[in-house]
């Protein structure tokens, strides 16, 4: 059984009960997924259509924040920066100059343009849409949505603390290390950009427009990755548990003699 299938078999609404609890999240984890139809995209179940132009920020806000589930395409998003990321347009030679970000972000064009070629996009040509909504309400569109099964990507926002418990869970069977990149302003491209594209985890610290446009908090950070992965992650967590490694991590004190507290977990 392929991935794809795997991840339709999963129950999508524990799954974000459960990330939530361990991870005592303040805002809705959700899914993500591109389509190669507006068609497709608009037999989602009660999708939300926009009715003002926005940042791809805004979108992943309303489902994160608000909870909706929001279909959009090329002509719901401000630009081409926003389009570019999800693969619905941009990447031609005039947006991979830079020209848009020179002087505002960065201080020459080659410097723009070297940010643009740094950036995880999905290919343009492909798909023509795509839906954002809560990880709890995927798969219950029943036999007639099937599009409407499984999203391509799940994320959420979490404190730095609660994302390298959450790490360590990815870690507990099957160890990988990762390496993650920072391209700065659009970090979107480091998280939702690169999960689309490579289907790999990937953390991003959010960027300027994401905490202006998309509500993102100052202490947040975001984690983009397939379910699986999330199921992976939350197995490790319960191993976690039961050894007493426990999200939030209780502090012992900076100047406690470490050794009784170091006996608990490493015992001999």
């Amino acid at each position: 059984m392929d991935s794809k299938n795997v991840e339709h078999e999963i129950d999508f609404a524990k799954v974000s009960a459960d990330l939530e609890k361990a991870l005592k999240l303040k805002a809705i984890p959700f899914g993500m997924r591109l389509y190669e139809s507006v068609e497709a995209m608009e037999s989602v179940p009660r999708v939300r259509r926009p009715t003002a132009v926005h940042t791809m920020d805004q979108i992943v806000a309303q489902a994160s924040r608000l909870g909706w589930t929001v279909g959009i395409t090329a002509d719901d998003l401000v630009g081409d920066q926003c389009r570019s990321v999800v693969g619905l347009g941009g990447q031609d030679p005039d947006w991979m100059s830079g020209k848009h970000m020179t002087g505002v972000w960065f201080a020459t064009q080659e410097d723009a343009g070297k940010h643009q070629q740094a950036m995880h996009c999905v290919p343009k040509g492909k798909y023509k849409a795509l839906v954002a909504a809560p990880l709890s309400k995927w798969g219950q569109g029943g036999q007639a949505s099937a599009e409407f099964a499984a999203p391509d990507i799940a994320l959420f926002y979490a404190t730095p603390g609660a994302m390298i418990y959450f790490i360590n869970g990815l870690q507990w069977a099957g160890y990988k290390r990762f390496d993650w990149s920072v391209v700065g302003e659009s970090s979107c491209a480091d998280s939702w950009g690169r999960a689309l594209q490579t289907r790999e985890p990937s953390l991003s610290i959010p960027c300027y427009a994401e905490r202006r446009y998309g509500g993102v908090l100052d202490e947040e950070m975001l984690m983009a990755l397939t379910p699986l992965d999330i199921v992976k992650a939350l197995e490790g967590m319960q191993a976690l548990s039961k050894n007493g490694l426990r999200y939030p991590i209780p502090q012992y004190g900076i100047q406690q003699d470490v050794r009784a507290g170091l006996s608990v977990s490493y015992k001999k």
